[in-house]
């Protein structure tokens, strides 16, 4: 089969269609043919170098994917060859073929053309299980960075749709104006002053929950703009990966700061993930209280064209990779 390999660490450049064996699915397994595969920040990382996949995992890139059932391994049950399907991946979403637990298969939602649904599972996943984990609900403030982007633009309607307040960061003021069409409140272009102007539109408040992809660089100032108990969810380092903490500043928030992944969870975890998006997001889609993002779809053998796109800066909402 083919697959997107990478000859070496590098840029987009480094990205080469190679043919590889095809994989055979084990106990618990399945295998799929892959119809498309989203592009994501995780993605560019592992091309660079800065973050490999766990253990025993390929090293074929590729985090979610839409695809058809090829073939069951031992002890699946609930699902049958010819089933077309989302997945949550560790890897290997980038070729033709890929192998994933079954229990991190996903039901498409009703009423979607499955191309763009292909573009969510990642994004709803993140997005879900984070927002969980640090309780955000009704009433509440959260500030997303990054809002124009596939992660940001999912977590602005979710978050709404938990009842919460949302503020935005993002570079030009077509981005802010996406993500206020999405429901955001408020938009501030992080090239200027966004922390003052975050403590000016809560009155000095601050927020109860930030979610950020930027990591190193934002630290202090994403402390800074906590309301008290407040909580700060990292799951990026765009920015750095050693940043200075002001702990007196922390103790008098009494806030939290936490940091997680998606990859690195074990295949149970990911299972209970997957349904979750399946049992609250899907419903949310199919009756269009969440409108999927803008999308841009890219041949599967254009794969560096479509990470140069996503590291230019300049594209709002998702980006996936279509196998024809």
């Amino acid at each position: 089969m083919h697959a997107i390999a990478v000859s070496e660490p590098g840029g987009s450049e480094k990205l080469e269609l190679i043919s590889v064996p095809t994989p055979q699915p084990g106990p618990g397994e399945v295998l799929v043919r892959t119809q498309a595969a989203g592009i994501n920040r995780a993605d560019i990382l592992q091309r660079e170098g800065h973050y490999p996949p766990p253990p025993g995992v390929t090293d074929v890139m590729g985090l979610e994917a839409l695809g058809v059932i090829e073939a069951l391994g031992e002890a699946v049950s609930g699902h049958e060859v010819g089933e077309q399907t989302l997945a949550l991946l560790a890897g290997g979403a980038y070729a033709e073929y890929f192998v994933v637990p079954a229990g991190q298969l996903l039901s498409l939602p009703q009423g979607i053309d499955p191309l763009v649904a292909a573009g969510l599972v990642e994004v709803a996943a993140t997005v879900v299980s984070n927002f969980d984990h640090v309780k955000l609900g009704s009433g509440q403030t959260v500030l997303i960075h990054g809002g124009a982007g596939g992660v940001g633009s999912f977590a602005i309607q979710y978050a709404k749709a938990l009842g919460a307040r949302v503020f935005v960061t993002a570079g030009t003021q077509s981005k802010l104006d996406y993500c206020r069409s999405l429901g955001a409140d408020e938009g501030f272009d992080y090239h200027e002053d966004w922390h003052s102007a975050v403590m000016v539109a809560t009155q000095d408040r601050g927020v109860d929950v930030i979610l950020d992809i930027i990591g190193a660089k934002y630290l202090e100032m994403n402390v800074s703009s906590l309301a008290l108990d407040g909580r700060l969810v990292i799951i990026g380092m765009q920015k750095g990966t050693r940043g200075t903490l002001n702990i007196a500043e922390l103790l008098n928030r009494r806030g939290t700061v936490t940091a997680t992944n998606l990859r690195f969870r074990t295949p149970e975890q990911k299972a209970q993930i997957c349904r979750r998006v399946e049992q609250v997001v899907w419903p949310m889609i199919s009756s269009g209280q969440i409108v999927p993002g803008h999308q841009t779809r890219v041949p599967f053998d254009q794969a560096a064209r479509g990470h140069a796109l996503l590291e230019s800066g300049e594209q709002m909402g998702k980006i996936i990779l279509v196998n024809s």
